[in-house]
């Protein structure tokens, strides 16, 4: 029965078991024993009772038993499904919270800490939209493996399920390694991968709680933690955030603004404020930038600030992202000449497989010409997918709109995408604007640049937040084409929007005479 092991001595703990009930003639039932039979790993069931002879004396056991090797193997493979996740192979949310368990305890006993870090892949559910779910699914393995390669001895690493995931530090005594960790995990997670010949990029929120202090039950932390991983994600992601008690306030507005933002499509809450963009010499209204506003009855005024980056969080961005296409196209018509409008276009968006339609019905319902419509998109979309945003681009490009870059040179600022896209006009951020006013050396650099290459790719340049006199003289000496900002109006009313034409035709008739 012992095999190989015989000779050396080293017995499995199950034999050893057998070994004493046999010395010392007990009784056994349902012993399971690990044998050794060919080479082969087997397990036997054994029950067994000693026998005595006519005259009472010892005469060996009686017994019998049955291979339950499958069963065996089954059963482990049931524990194992039970506390491991099958596709990346951590530990699953229910060995989580035995870890968590454990590592509470511990501290408790020791007067010590621990420490539970919760955290959301930024940007993961485009990828799984846009390129499916086994490209998903070989992304989240990829990052498994990048989390395991950063933890240590002290640190249990898990996926709590879709793209979430979370480390447990037994001791958490050195606070410093609270945020050592979640750098590191940020940093790693932020770096390209190489999945199925596609350039993915995700990045990583987290939010972490500190036990007992945070918390001394597995819920309470797993909770609190929950909650600054809000906090981190409502920050723009890719950020660390650590518990506070306010951050249940935090949470309870977040969620009664969601709850009102779900409704206020259909409650017709939303507005369009439109912003004139000039040419930088006549000062002739060119276009009209479309901003969205919200005036809620239970909220008041949100800023766009607040409720944008919760509709994209929440998906609610496509819908009303359609609903302002429609009002655009629907005012613009109204306006004279080749006038134009400009919307914003996030990167939810564009990436569903609805939008090129939106483009069209827009167009085709408010009878506006596609040259007279302009999307406006920012660096960041190219991050999340660049082949489908590209795509994407090119066929609303097709219909005839024009494509402008946003805030171009404060995010990522690849020229790659320039070189690809043939983008009708590149906005420069106003804190160029506002430093090359001020004589800043790098932001004069930059807008020359931006201009030069802008010209060199016959594409038009818009100089954004235009405040004064001295802003305005510098961007239009920088060879900027077109101007918007206060100086020439803040975003207004549709009907006020259609007066700045009459007072144009007035200054016009006025100059003339």
């Amino acid at each position: 029965m012992a095999g190989p092991a015989w000779d050396t001595g080293q017995f499995p703990s199950s034999l050893h078991d057998l070994a004493e009930r046999l010395k010392r003639r007990e009784s056994f039932s349902n012993l399971l024993v690990r044998v050794t039979i060919g080479g082969q790993q087997r397990w036997w069931e054994l029950s067994g009772t000693p026998r005595l002879d006519d005259h009472g004396n010892f005469d060996g056991f009686r017994g019998v038993g049955s291979d339950v090797t499958e069963q065996r193997e089954s059963s482990d493979k049931i524990a194992y499904l039970a506390r491991y996740d099958t596709l990346t192979g951590l530990p699953n949310r229910l060995m989580l919270n035995e870890a968590l368990a454990d590592a509470l305890a511990y501290a408790e006993k020791w007067r010590t800490r621990c420490a539970f870090l919760m955290i959301d892949l930024d940007r993961f559910k485009a990828v799984n939209d846009t390129l499916g779910h086994l490209v998903g699914d070989q992304l989240l393995a990829k990052v498994s493996d990048r989390l395991q390669e950063e933890l240590t001895d002290n640190e249990v690493c898990g996926r709590l399920g879709g793209d979430e995931f979370a480390i447990v530090i037994r001791d958490a005594s050195d606070l410093a390694r609270i945020e050592q960790v979640a750098e590191r995990v940020i940093e790693r997670l932020s770096a390209p991968y190489e999945v199925d010949h596609h350039t993915l990029y995700v990045g990583a929120s987290i939010g972490s709680a500190l036990g007992p202090r945070d918390g001394n039950t597995v819920e309470t932390l797993m909770r609190n933690a929950d909650l600054a991983l809000y906090r981190s994600k409502d920050s723009g992601g890719n950020a660390h955030c650590t518990y506070e008690p306010s951050l249940h306030a935090h949470a309870e507005e977040r969620r009664k603004l969601e709850f009102s933002l779900r409704r206020a499509l259909d409650r017709n809450e939303f507005v369009l404020h439109y912003q004139p963009v000039v040419d930088a010499e006549s000062e002739r209204i060119l276009s009209f930038e479309a901003l969205v506003r919200w005036n809620s009855p239970e909220h008041g005024f949100v800023s766009p600030g607040k409720f944008i980056p919760l509709a994209e969080d929440t998906r609610l961005i496509v819908p009303i992202g359609e609903w302002v296409l429609r009002e655009a196209c629907r005012e613009a018509i109204k306006w004279p000449g080749d006038t134009k409008v400009a919307v914003n276009v996030s990167g939810e968006q564009l990436l569903d497989t609805n939008f090129v339609a939106s483009v069209v019905g827009a167009l085709s319902s408010s009878g506006l010409p596609a040259h007279r419509l302009e999307v406006e998109v920012t660096e960041s979309i190219f991050l999340r997918d660049a082949t489908m945003a590209r795509t994407a681009l090119e066929k609303v490009m097709a219909l005839g709109c024009g494509v402008a870059l946003d805030d171009f040179g404060t995010g990522y600022s690849s020229l790659g995408y320039l070189r690809r896209l043939r983008f009708s006009t590149i906005k420069v951020d106003r804190s160029f604007v506002q430093g090359a006013a001020t004589g800043n050396p790098e932001s004069l650099a930059i807008i020359r640049a931006v201009v030069a290459m802008a010209d060199s790719l016959e594409m038009s340049t818009t100089a954004e937040g235009v405040e004064n006199e001295a802003e305005l003289e510098i961007v239009r000496k920088l060879g900027c084409r077109k101007i918007q900002g206060f100086y020439f109006g803040r975003p207004m009313p549709a009907d006020e929007a259609s007066g700045l034409f009459r007072q144009w035709d007035v200054m016009r008739s006025d100059s003339a005479a």
